[in-house]
Formats: C-alpha cells, sequence, structure tokens
C-alpha cells in the first residue's frame, strides 16, 4: 500500500495532465492525504508535498493544483496520523481472530492464503507507516494529536499477531502444498484446458505454451507432497511471460484483452504454483522488515508496558527477517547488517531475561521476608507483649499490637490487586514470550531465548544465596544453616514455579550453586582449635566452653542437630558428600606431616616398638621422641574433624530416612548381607554416600591413597611407627591442664576424646591400605603399647606428670568403645577396668566439687 501510494504520487506529478479527469485526482488527493513522506529506499524518504509544490511552482496556471496540494498537506498532518492508528486497531483484531481460526482448523490455510498475505502486507506497510512518519515528523505543526497519534504502544501486539501468521504459514506449509497440488490438478488443469479448446484462434507457440502448461499441472498428484518431493514450478510462470510477450505484439491473432477470462485463469494458476514452491519467497514479499532504529525504542518501551510484554518476542523474531534484505549487487553492507542482526537479537533476549530475572528476584525476595517472620526468633516480641499485657500496669501505655504474619492475605475484594498480583501477572505475560519458540534462527546462528533465562537465574540465584548466607569477613559471622535453609526454600519455592511458565529444568539453577554452601562449618573447625569449643559426646554437638568461643557466634546454635540436618537439606547427598571429601582431604594433610614426624623419629621409634615390655629401656627411649606435643595436637585435629564429620552424616541419615526410606533399608541391606566382603569398598562407598557407619572409612582411604608420598619409606612400617609414637605419647596429655574430662559433657576440655575417632579411623585406613589384612592384629598392638605407658603414670610420683593421669585413662576405655576393631576383653587383659572405673568416678566427683 505505501508502494502504491508512492507510486500513483510521483507518477502522477510526471503525467499532471490526467489529473483533469476524476478518477485518477480521486487516487492522486486520496495519496496525498494518507501521508506526508514517502518512501524513496529502505529508511531514505522524500516529504513530497513540498516537493510537489516546488515542482509545479515552475508552471504557468498551476496555482489552484498548488493549494489543492496545500490542502491535502493540512488533511495530511492533522487527519493521517489518527486514519492509520484505526487502520492498525482494526488489524490487530482482525489479524488475532484470523490466527485463532487457523490454529484450531490448520486446513483453511490453503483456501484462506490469499487472504493471510494481504492482511500481512497491509499490516506490514502501516507499520512501516508508523516507523517512518514518527522518525520524519512533518514540517509544521498540527493542531490536533499527530504526535499522540504517532506514538503506538500497541505495536508489538500487531507484530506478535504477524509472527504468528508466518509461523503457522511454515509450520503448516506441507497442508497448503497438498491444497494447492489438488486444485491445480483437479479444477485449474480442466478449466484451462476448457478454455484451450473454446479459443477461436491460437497460433502454434501459443497453443505449445498453453497444451504444456495444461499437462505440466495435470500431472500432479498429492503423492508427490507426502514424499516430500522438491516442486520448482519457475518454467511455468516463465511460459506465461512469453505467452504475454508474444499476445503483446500488434498483429498477433492471440490477443488476451479478447480473452480477460483465460489471463485471470492463468495469474490464479501461476498464484497457486507459487504456494507450492514459492511460500518462503512470499512471506518474504508480504512481510519482511527491515530494521529501524525506532524498532529499538518501541521493544524498551514495551518492556515497560506489562500489558503488551507477552509479544515483545515479536522484535527478536523480527531480527530473523534482515538477512532477506540484503542484495547481492551490494555485497558491502552484508558483514553490517548481520552483525547488527546478531547484536540486535543478543541485546533483545537479554533485555527480556533481565527484565523477568528482576521481577522474580523482587518476589524472592517478599518471600523471604514472609518466611523470615515465621522464625521462632521473632515470637518473643509477641511472647512479651502478653506477658505485659497481664502485669496491667496502667501508667505504661499500651504498645500497638504487631502485625502477625499472614495478614497480608486478608482482602476486601478481588478487585485489590497487590504489588505482588501485579509482579505475577507481568512475570506471566513475559514468560509467554521468553516460552513462545524454542530457538530463534538469525542468519547462521541460533538463540535459545530460555537459556539466557536460565543463566540469568542462575547467577541471580547464586548472587541471592551469597546474600542470605550473611557471611561477613571481618567478624567472620555468617547466618545459621536452618535461618539459610528457610530462606533458600523461600527463594526455590518461587523459582520452581517459573518452570509453570517456561519450560527451564530449574533444578539445574538449584544444583550449580547450593552445593557449595558449607562456609559456616569451615568457620567452626577452624574456631574448634582455638581451645574455647570442646565437642560434647552427650550433646551430639560442639558446644561453647568460655565467653570467647561464643564470638562470633555460639557453637551450638551452628552445630546442633537441627543445624546439621538443615544444611543436609539444603545441600542434599551430592553436597554432603563434597563436604565429607573436603574433610578428608585437610585429614590426609595431616596425616601426611604425621608421617614425616614419623620418619624424623624412625631410629627411636622402632627402639620402642621393639622394647615395649622393657618399662626402663622405653623410658630411655622416649625422652628422644621429638614433636610429641605437635603429634597429639594433628591426632586431636583429625579427631575433631571425624567427630564433626559424624555428626554431619547421621544428619543426613536422618533427613534420607524421611525422604527415601526404601531405598536407604535397601542401602542397610546391602552393608549387612554381603556374602564375599566387600573386598573392593563398593557397598561401603554406597553407604558412606548415604550417611552409614564403615567399619574402614572409604572416602578416607581414598584421600590417603591419592596423597602424594613424600617420604621414600615403607608404607605398613610408617603406618606401625606411626601407631607406635600416638600410643607412646598418650601419657604425656596429663600433663596439659586442659586434659580434664568434663563429666557434664562427655568430653575432655582439649578434645581430646576426639582422638579416639582418629585412632579407629587413620590406622584403620591406612592398614587397609597396606593391604597386609593385620589391621586387628597392629590395634591390639596399639592397645598394648598404650596401655603398657598409661600403667607407668602409676607408678610416676611427679604431680605434675600425673595432673589428669584419670582423665586420660578415659581415653583408653573410649578408644576400645569406639573400635570396630577392639573388644573389652581385650582392654581387660591389658589394663585393669578397676582403674577406669574408679577414673570415672574421680572425674565426676572433682566436676561435682568445682561446681
Amino acid at each position: 500500500m505505501q508502494w502504491k501510494d508512492g507510486l500513483f504520487v510521483i507518477g502522477f506529478m510526471l503525467c499532471h495532465q490526467v489529473l483533469n479527469q476524476e478518477r485518477p485526482n480521486k487516487l492522486w488527493i486520496a495519496s496525498l492525504e494518507s501521508s506526508w513522506v514517502v518512501a524513496l529506499f529502505r529508511d531514505e524518504v522524500l516529504y513530497i508535498h513540498s516537493y510537489i509544490q516546488s515542482y509545479f511552482d515552475c508552471m504557468k496556471g498551476y496555482s489552484k493544483r498548488i493549494s489543492e496540494v496545500k490542502d491535502c498537506y493540512n488533511q495530511a498532518i492533522q487527519k493521517a496520523a489518527l486514519r492509520h492508528r484505526e487502520r492498525r486497531k482494526f488489524l490487530r483484531t482482525t489479524l488475532k481472530e484470523l490466527g485463532l481460526i487457523l490454529t484450531d482448523q490448520p486446513g483453511l490455510l490453503g483456501p484462506k492464503a490469499l487472504l493471510i498475505f494481504i492482511g500481512l502486507c497491509f499490516a506490514r506497510d502501516e507499520v512501516y507507516w508508523l516507523l517512518r512518519h514518527n522518525d520524519n515528523p512533518p514540517l509544521q505543526k498540527s493542531k490536533g494529536k499527530t504526535t499522540e497519534d504517532l506514538v503506538d504502544r500497541q505495536m508489538p501486539e500487531l507484530l506478535f499477531h504477524m509472527e504468528e501468521l508466518r509461523v503457522l504459514v511454515r509450520k503448516y506449509s506441507q497442508v497448503m502444498q497438498r491444497y494447492y497440488v489438488q486444485y491445480l490438478a483437479g479444477f485449474d488443469a480442466i478449466a484451462l484446458n476448457q478454455m484451450i479448446q473454446n479459443l477461436q484462434v491460437c497460433p502454434e507457440d501459443e497453443s505449445s505454451i498453453l497444451s504444456s502448461l495444461c499437462n505440466t499441472i495435470t500431472n500432479l498428484s498429492v503423492k508427490q507432497v507426502e514424499e516430500n518431493e522438491l516442486f520448482d514450478f519457475r518454467a511455468i510462470r516463465l511460459d506465461w511471460f512469453r505467452l504475454q510477450a508474444y499476445t503483446s505484439v500488434s498483429k498477433s491473432p492471440l490477443v488476451l484483452a479478447e480473452n480477460r477470462d483465460l489471463a485471470s485463469l492463468i495469474d490464479t494458476i501461476v498464484f497457486h504454483t507459487k504456494m507450492i514452491d514459492y511460500l518462503d519467497e512470499i512471506l518474504v514479499e508480504t512481510s519482511d522488515f527491515f530494521y529501524s532504529k525506532i524498532f529499538e525504542d518501541q521493544f524498551h518501551m514495551c518492556l515497560e508496558f506489562p500489558a503488551q510484554n507477552r509479544y515483545i518476542v515479536a522484535f527478536p523474531l523480527i531480527c530473523g527477517h534482515f538477512q532477506s534484505c540484503t542484495h547481492e549487487l551490494c555485497p558491502e553492507e552484508r558483514h553490517h547488517i548481520r552483525e547488527r542482526s546478531l547484536s540486535v537479537v543478543n541485546m533483545f533476549l537479554d533485555e527480556m531475561a533481565k527484565e523477568a530475572k528482576n521481577i522474580i528476584t523482587t518476589i524472592c525476595d517478599e518471600q523471604c521476608l514472609m518466611s523470615d517472620k515465621l522464625l521462632p526468633k521473632h515470637c518473643a516480641i509477641l511472647i512479651s507483649q502478653v506477658v505485659n499485657r497481664k502485669k496491667k500496669d496502667k501508667n505504661k501505655k499500651i504498645a500497638p499490637e504487631i502485625a502477625k504474619p499472614g495478614v497480608e492475605s486478608y482482602r476486601k475484594t478481588r478487585e485489590d490487586l497487590t504489588t505482588m498480583d501485579k509482579l505475577h501477572m507481568a512475570l506471566t505475560e513475559l514468560c509467554f514470550a521468553i516460552n513462545f519458540c524454542s530457538t530463534i534462527n538469525v542468519w547462521e546462528y541460533t538463540f535459545a531465548p530460555r537459556e539466557y533465562l536460565t543463566q540469568h537465574l542462575e547467577n541471580q540465584f547464586a548472587q541471592a544465596l551469597g546474600g542470605m548466607v550473611m557471611y561477613t569477613k571481618d567478624t567472620s559471622e555468617i547466618a545459621k544453616p536452618s535461618e539459610l535453609f528457610v530462606s533458600v526454600r523461600a527463594y526455590m519455592n518461587v523459582l520452581q514455579t517459573v518452570e509453570n511458565y517456561v519450560h527451564i529444568d530449574i533444578t539445574r539453577v538449584f544444583n550449580n550453586a547450593l552445593l557449595q554452601q558449607t562456609q559456616s562449618m569451615d568457620i567452626l573447625l577452624r574456631r574448634v582449635s582455638a581451645g574455647n569449643i570442646c565437642f560434647s559426646n552427650n550433646q551430639r554437638a560442639f558446644v561453647s566452653l568460655t565467653a570467647e568461643g561464643t564470638i562470633p557466634f555460639n557453637a551450638e546454635e551452628f552445630s546442633d542437630i537441627n543445624e546439621l540436618r538443615a544444611l543436609a537439606e539444603l545441600i542434599g547427598p551430592y553436597g554432603m558428600k563434597l563436604l565429607n571429601e573436603t574433610l578428608m582431604w585437610h585429614i590426609a594433610g595431616q596425616v601426611q606431616e604425621l608421617k614425616k614426624l614419623v620418619s624424623v623419629n624412625k631410629d627411636v621409634l622402632v627402639a620402642l616398638r621393639t622394647n615395649f615390655d622393657k618399662p626402663e629401656i622405653m623410658k630411655e627411649q622416649f625422652k628422644k621422641l621429638t614433636h610429641v606435643d605437635n603429634v597429639l595436637q594433628r591426632m586431636t585435629i583429625v579427631g575433631v574433624i571425624l567427630c564433626f564429620r559424624h555428626l554431619a552424616q547421621s544428619a543426613l541419615v536422618d533427613v534420607l530416612e524421611e525422604r527415601i526410606p526404601f531405598l536407604l533399608s535397601s542401602i542397610l541391606d546391602f552393608r549387612h548381607h554381603l556374602p564375599n566382603g566387600d573386598h573392593h569398598m563398593v557397598v561401603s562407598e554406597m553407604a558412606s554416600a548415604a550417611g552409614l557407619d564403615c567399619k574402614v572409612d572409604p572416602t578416607l582411604v581414598t584421600a590417603l591413597r591419592n596423597q602424594k608420598n613424600e617420604i621414600e619409606e615403607d608404607e605398613h612400617l610408617l603406618a606401625c611407627l606411626l601407631m607406635v609414637f600416638v600410643a607412646v605419647s598418650i601419657p604425656k596429655l596429663a600433663r596439659n591442664e586442659t586434659s580434664f574430662y568434663r563429666a557434664s559433657l562427655e568430653g575432655h576440655a582439649n578434645n581430646i576424646h576426639c582422638m579416639a575417632s582418629a585412632v579407629n579411623n587413620i590406622f584403620g585406613a591406612m592398614f587397609t591400605i597396606c593391604n597386609q589384612g593385620d589391621i586387628e592384629d597392629r590395634m591390639k598392638e596399639f592397645l598394648a603399647l598404650a596401655s603398657s605407658s598409661l600403667l607407668r603414670l602409676g607408678q610416676e610420683a611427679d604431680k605434675e606428670v600425673i595432673r589428669n593421669r584419670e582423665s586420660v585413662y578415659l581415653l583408653l576405655d573410649q578408644i576400645v568403645q569406639e573400635s570396630p576393631f577392639l573388644t573389652m576383653d581385650l582392654l581387660e587383659s591389658c589394663f585393669p577396668y578397676a582403674l577406669i572405673r574408679n577414673a570415672y568416678h574421680a572425674v565426676y566427683k572433682q566436676e561435682h566439687l568445682q561446681s
């Protein structure tokens, strides 16, 4: 329509004599009143009224025509914008209804093809008119609302319905091919044959063309469509051009003007052939757009207008049109158009995903705040209010009642839309656009709108998770796992609802971020070694012993069973496995250092091992040992890590029992009823991953095996000597003032009771790696060495040496109780149980006196 108006105006301006006739004059005036600029090429325009006036100025007697042009210009700037706005409004409704009908009944695409392309062509011309006139306002201001009418906030809807129709035509192209193949063979061929026979005069050349054309369309069949045969009807269309050329010469026996029905029928046949083999080109001719800067402005306007958000996908889809704008005669612009197309479609999709992410983030933050209000810590204010109310102090003013969680859900009417309602509505509309098509092809690249959203959500979730952890590096303050879990669950619930709108894998977003959330545990374990925190066996948690131990947080609040269950829920079995492997890596580092200390004292340790039944030699050799305190400290650190790991594993078992009880029971059956033993530790690894205790820890075995051995010594000998080193060093713990056993906590103040776990796990793993099948024998040897060393404490007279002797005796009892390789009978044979019983009595009595 736009090119037609321009053609009329330029043509009549050059042939101005025909304007004296009524019909040409009406066309001339209608064209001049419909716009004030006409397109020359792409975005190059001409202000046509001023151009015509300057052209007619040099002609005599054309003053009346010039005033007519001025009147048309005034009409154009006053009414054209309104007229075109109403046209766009009509086209929006019409194309929408057409799309709905054709989606429901794709079979109508065949008979209604011409109507579809007419609608697309009209819509494209109206969009171009708006873009062209918006970018080139009238030279003089009008009194009407021209400026307002040139801004169409609903243009994305028109573009979307155009794209929808294009998608339908491409999707059901085979349906259209079937229809028109049958039409050509079943009607057009018969009608053409009859007209050929009725021709009174038909020269040989024209007759051969018509016969060839008739035979070609007669031989068409639906089977060709079903077999996906490629059609090419260019020969038919060229024959029609030849026929027109033959009949256009003077003295031609066959004159088309006298055979209008024949010309009309062949024109119809040509259109029908184009519906079979020329469909994409027809779509390009009728509905392709060229890039305009105003498209970007319209995109951002649409992004800010929630009612049009669902149609915003039309803009990235239009970027696929720009390839057809290139021409082989102008190759230099091809690269520029390609780069511009790719950058614009990337910008459009990124902005859409970013806006959806921002809406989701706002909803998530609100949900997190509401979930936080439900935490137990917020009950204190309500409780204090109730207590104060009961006191009925008249002098005090009654405090205003605090709004309880849930009041935001009360509504007087459904018409009252909250901010959350509006956000959800905007999210729904935007997600519809993102989910409209899985891929968008622009040049040789394929863009996936959903991947843009997924990427933005991953980054935002990771960032939000960092904020919810609330970790302060300077003070080491951090959120409790249970509170973090509540916030994360609220965040995840919102993200999971996104899957209802967009087909994305939200689980991938969670997994990439959640597995890393173990910072609070790392901080806790570092604080334990400072000596202010103790692992309590009866409380199943780490507890603060002094005021310094509560800074920056109470250990009890982060290591009790509820917090560890929350951690297990938060990071899942894979996250716990990762935490487990990290802890084992730290232990492997400590073991490597212990091996170095053993290597330094190798000769002394060999002498101690061979003379364990000779007290005097043992005493002399022990004095030669170096780094004894270092060995005991490292074993204590390993024990603390293993105790925490045991707590975490038991919390994981609790969670799995609730989540997957049948699968967990199957793993237990595997572990208990393995017929030939678990030589390759496959079942042990499975059980350990589920949080179950194993005789020998497979994760620790793997960590120690993968540790690079920096000492060229026999591994078995090193393990035996390390065992001797620890056994003979245990009595030295009695000297330490903090080695006192606190009965109320069932643990030593300096955590040496954790050495029981270290001894059993470390030596079990080391002797398993050596693969000599002597774990029980070596553990018996350890018990004998430790027992004889502790018994010698009874002969010491120095009070400094035996300060906490009874407390250290209890460590031996704990080692045996936790060991899968040692029994109480073996302990009784090496160390009188009466001493252990008396030791328990002494430490309980001493703590009672101190309290």
